[in-house]
């Protein structure tokens, strides 16, 4: 495989490097907003003197609407492009974010924090636009670079507001906070919108033929991908459970019943409409040049649900497996010494893209999804006998194969179709909610020990479903809007 070109990040005047910088601070700003509720949900707790189980909700409630905004975001990327679709996002998450930190009850917290779920589809926005701005050689580190970098707005956001909070001082300080970086994240929309392209100049932005589902180019493809759907809306039944009296008990048994319903029903209309896209395709066939497999968005998916999955599942519980596995530290030190798993975000993603880049996205992509599973297995044997260094060092060991892992599907997104990159990021980062919800649950039935377990077993197997994904060779083959057919270089 021929060696990626060296990538000058301080080269500002290279338009594709100024459009990485401003993206993955997109991205940071949407994932600050996102996980802006958590590291102040002490103050809230204390200005509505909040119920433990109401705390739960309103974290439960954070993420479920990203399972399907992600999916939603992702067709609109790919019809409307990056630049609209971004700037869009951040400026209505801004009012959003204004209406949760001006909430006067639970029941206005609740709503809005379901709502601002929406914001942490920013992520697959981006994937689009990168990708249309570096080539093969190097969009696995620059894809890397950008969720990396731009997933650290979580821990930005634990690491400051509540000092934000406490330095505006008195009882809605929180609530300042929360409006400040609102308001930025508007203000960066605007800018967004004035500083961003969709395309380098000179490039075709390809667009889906028809909109609402992926195309597929074969009935197998098209079952398959019917049967991938199946799982998003499993985790979303399983949410409504959790927010039932089964779980925090946020609305009645009738309520999840009546949801259930909805899910059904919404599910079939999905159906229809992706039969409606792809009508034409099984009916009167595709040109050999435009066909690609569908498996490799498959495998895709499932290899996101268990690196971010599980991420998204061990950040939640990690300070929590501290306290309690290791006596004399307190919930701070505690949580101090788990953000070591997020803080690797900004070397180990990019780092994972780049090792994609030079040996081959299907080779290290099992290595990474090795590593995670010997990674976990170790983490299933820390008890109170461990070192609290030792147990930080296998950690941080184990969170750099996760975080190397999502950087490598992200590699390889881009290079399967170019006009539906949004919609490939949209469901592989939507099946890593279901991952994180599936693991999650999981944990709520057996001890720590055995939840690692459960992941390292589950990545084991993802391990040698990846042997199946197919390297990029050659071009891919799109056809512009005035029937011009276009070879992109993947190799």
């Amino acid at each position: 495989m021929s060696q990626p070109t060296k990538m000058n990040l301080f080269a500002l005047g290279d338009p594709k490097i100024k459009t990485l910088h401003i993206t993955w601070f997109a991205f940071f700003l949407s994932f600050v907003v996102w996980f802006s509720h958590a590291p102040l949900l002490v103050f809230m707790k204390e200005a509505f003197d909040l119920t433990t189980a109401q705390v739960k909700a309103l974290m439960i409630l954070n993420v479920a609407l990203t399972i399907p905004a992600r999916i939603v975001v992702g067709i609109l990327v790919d019809k409307f492009g990056p630049r609209v679709t971004f700037s869009t996002l951040l400026v209505l998450s801004s009012f959003i974010c204004f209406a949760f930190a001006l909430s006067n009850s639970y029941e206005q917290l609740a709503l809005f924090r379901f709502l601002l779920g929406f914001v942490g589809a920013g992520f697959v926005i981006g994937i689009r636009l990168v990708g249309e701005w570096f080539p093969a050689k190097q969009v696995g580190v620059a894809e890397g670079i950008y969720g990396g970098w731009g997933n650290f707005g979580s821990a930005a956001a634990a690491m400051t507001l509540p000092s934000l909070a406490l330095f505006i001082g008195g009882d809605d300080g929180w609530r300042y906070a929360l409006m400040i970086i609102g308001g930025i994240a508007g203000l960066y929309g605007l800018f967004f919108y004035y500083a961003a392209r969709n395309t380098p100049k000179g490039s075709t932005y390809f667009k889906p033929k028809k909109s609402g589902g992926l195309e597929v180019t074969s009935w197998k493809d098209f079952y398959f991908y019917l049967l991938m759907n199946i799982p998003m809306f499993i985790a979303l039944a399983v949410l409504a459970w959790k927010l039932s009296p089964a779980g925090v008990k946020l609305f009645s048994t009738n309520a999840m019943y009546g949801i259930w319903v909805a899910l059904a029903v919404i599910f079939v209309i999905q159906v229809k409409s992706i039969w409606r896209v792809n009508k034409e395709n099984l009916t009167h066939g595709v040109a050999e040049l435009e066909k690609y497999d569908f498996k490799q968005v498959a495998i895709l998916d499932i290899a996101y649900f268990v690196t971010f999955g599980s991420e998204l599942a061990v950040v939640s519980m990690l300070p929590l497996f501290f306290l309690e596995t290791f006596e004399g530290i307190s919930a701070v030190q505690a949580g101090l010494l788990a953000s070591g798993f997020a803080f690797m975000n900004l070397v180990a993603r990019p780092t994972g893209g780049f090792l994609s880049d030079k040996f081959g996205r299907r080779k290290s992509l099992m290595i990474f999804i090795g590593g995670l599973a010997l990674g976990y297995l170790l983490l299933s044997n820390i008890d109170s006998s461990w070192m609290i260094a030792g147990a930080v060092v296998a950690t941080m060991c184990c969170s750099f194969f996760v975080q190397a892992g999502e950087g490598a599907v992200f590699a390889m997104v881009p290079l399967v179709k170019r006009r539906m990159t949004g919609q490939i990021a949209g469901m592989a980062g939507a099946y890593g909610n279901v991952g994180g919800v599936t693991y999650l649950t999981v944990l709520s039935f057996v001890d720590y020990s055995t939840f690692f377990l459960v992941i390292s077993a589950s990545a084991a197997v993802i391990f040698f479903a990846c042997w199946f994904l197919k390297e990029p060779k050659g071009h891919m083959t799109e056809v512009g809007a005035d029937g011009t057919v276009h070879l992109i270089d993947v190799t």
